[in-house]
């Protein structure tokens, strides 16, 4: 596996722990539709929340929520919708996005709720 993926793999492991900690329910991982995928989908009391996970090595070249672009958003509500219609959800949606920072001292972890949302995003 490559270095990049292994990061990613263990980033997601550390989003999902800290999601737990917080009362967040993991429903789903790694949930595919075609050639998109949401990190991690979670309740929280009447919230379906999708979370993007990025993860870093500490980096002069930017944080890691940065990576989180407005095309990968429009594809993280593409998903989403996806997703509700398949299963039939009734919920509020919510983005959220985690960033995690590695380095040799440990980690920082910081959770952005309602990150993003699906208005505006279409329009140029």
């Amino acid at each position: 596996m490559a270095e990049h993926n292994i990061t990613g793999a263990q980033g997601e492991t550390m989003a999902r722990q800290y999601l737990q900690e917080k009362g967040y329910a993991i429903v789903a991982t790694n949930w595919r539709v075609g050639k998109m995928e949401v990190d991690i989908i979670a309740r929280l009391e009447q919230l379906l929340v999708f979370v993007e996970v990025k993860t870093r090595h500490l980096s002069p070249f930017g944080s890691p929520e940065e990576a989180v672009d407005r095309r990968k958003r429009q594809m993280y509500v593409k998903a989403a919708n996806s997703y509700v219609l398949q299963h039939q959800c009734e919920e509020e949606v919510r983005f959220d996005i985690i960033a995690i920072t590695l380095s040799d001292n440990g980690y920082d972890i910081r959770h952005y709720p309602d990150a993003f949302n699906a208005v505006g995003l279409y329009l140029r």
